[in-house]
């Protein structure tokens, strides 16, 4: 489970079991997570992050679009 960003409480990684999937990335806060898809910044599913909080998380993975997808394919060679 790589981590490949961290922004105050915040905690962006893969699961590594997870290659088989379009390129995403996991959000972990507390007891909440997030997971986005990386090709749209779509939300794939929520677990306990509010709106407003999910827009700003958005915000902070647009601007390390490129360095999440190059994490991803490094991490699973594709």
């Amino acid at each position: 489970m790589p981590t490949v960003l961290r922004w105050g409480p915040y905690r962006a990684f893969f699961y590594s079991n997870e290659g088989n999937e379009p390129a995403h990335v996991h959000v972990r806060a507390e007891d909440m997570e997030l997971k986005v898809w990386l090709h749209d910044l779509s939300m794939a599913a929520n677990a306990g992050f509010p709106a407003h909080e999910i827009t700003s998380i958005l915000a902070e993975l647009r601007k390390n679009r490129e360095m999440l997808l190059k994490a991803w394919h490094e991490h699973f060679g594709n």
